[in-house]
């Protein structure tokens, strides 16, 4: 026994809807498009009783977003102090040494070292990311250095700008470009 497929009939919106879609595709091998429907077709059908729309009502305000606090800027460290610490009448506060560590380790323990800085009342902090070097070949030579390109990246970061003042390389007794100065902000109630 085989079963009969019922097939209904499309509605003129149906079929003007096809014909239109079928305009813009191109039709298989020994097919034809389907006839656009007539006019007249259309009218034959009996039209749904249209109900008046009313208009749409407005839409509530939105609710005022709380703006987000911008960011303060970086600047730059001071040269007064630039100087006095590459003259050594001024000491870094605290030292923290990330080469070595994979980046991941090294982002948390420069996160964690900024905030125990900034606690702890320090202004000039040295952070050693080593230069990095060239590789001897092999598959770690793309990431010799990438402590040296990520550090500056972190500090900018909105995460640490908070803490964050500003930084530069340091000079050279304190690791030249393997290093930076970062200037702490003041901790908020301090002081």
């Amino acid at each position: 026994m085989t079963k009969r497929r019922r097939t209904r009939q499309l509605s003129s919106e149906e079929r003007r809807l096809w014909s239109h879609v079928a305009r813009h595709v191109k039709p298989m091998k020994g097919k034809a498009l389907p006839p656009e429907p007539e006019p007249e077709e259309e009218m034959s059908t009996a039209p749904a009783p249209k109900v008046p729309l009313a208009p749409p009502a407005p839409l509530p305000p939105l609710p005022p977003q709380p703006k987000q606090p911008s960011l303060p800027p970086l600047a730059p460290v001071e040269r007064k102090t630039l100087v006095a610490l590459r003259r050594g009448r001024k000491d870094v506060d605290s030292v923290i040494d990330l080469h070595g560590m994979r980046q991941e380790e090294a982002h948390f323990a420069l996160t964690s070292f900024l905030h125990r800085a900034q606690n702890s009342g320090c202004g000039v902090v040295l952070v050693i990311t080593g230069k990095g070097g060239a590789a001897s070949g092999g598959i770690m030579a793309e990431e010799r250095g990438i402590l040296r390109r990520m550090v500056p990246h972190w500090l900018r970061l909105a995460e640490l700008r908070s803490l964050v003042i500003g930084f530069e390389e340091a000079s050279p007794q304190h690791g030249g470009s393997g290093a930076l100065y970062v200037r702490l902000r003041r901790r908020r109630g301090a002081g």
